[in-house]
């Protein structure tokens, strides 16, 4: 009886999990991959408290609109502003203050940019404020950028 020697070779094995890296490894972390690891990480962190801020100056065009309310500085003294506490109203939002009573997203945060944007997006009253804060769909989203940047500049 012949014997035949198959000339099959052993499977090859695939790893399922990458390799180990770390102390007691052969295999050495690249210096690119720990910079890009290490901002990754950071911008994961950071990232989500960070405002990105339009631009006041061109905020201040826009403003424009909200001066009879809210008045040149923004402390809720124009004349429409005024004329309304008088009557009993509520006094238009004082900017310098730096305090907003709307959590429009609902996320638990009052006054956010997110905020302030449907605020102006769509006016006051969805929101329980009052109804002669008109809405503003026109605006683009740069423009209450920038209104919201310039509004926050006014905080004293």
């Amino acid at each position: 009886m012949n014997s035949t020697r198959s000339t099959r070779s052993a499977p090859t094995r695939i790893p399922l999990a990458p390799r180990r890296q770390g102390p007691g490894s052969t295999q050495q972390e690249k210096p690119m991959t720990r910079i890009l690891s290490t901002a990754i990480l950071l911008a994961a962190f950071v990232l989500p408290g960070v405002s990105f801020a339009g631009d006041a100056a061109a905020g201040k065009t826009n403003f424009g609109v909200c001066v009879s309310c809210h008045g040149e500085g923004g402390k809720g003294d124009g004349p429409t502003g005024k004329a309304l506490a008088a009557a009993g109203q509520p006094a238009p939002r004082d900017f310098t203050v730096g305090e907003f009573k709307f959590d429009t997203n609902k996320d638990g945060e009052v006054g956010t940019d997110a905020d302030l944007a449907e605020v102006i997006r769509n006016g006051a009253a969805p929101y329980g404020g009052n109804p002669l804060m008109a809405p503003n769909p026109t605006l683009s989203d740069d423009d209450i950028s920038n209104l919201i940047a310039f509004i926050r500049s006014l905080k004293e």
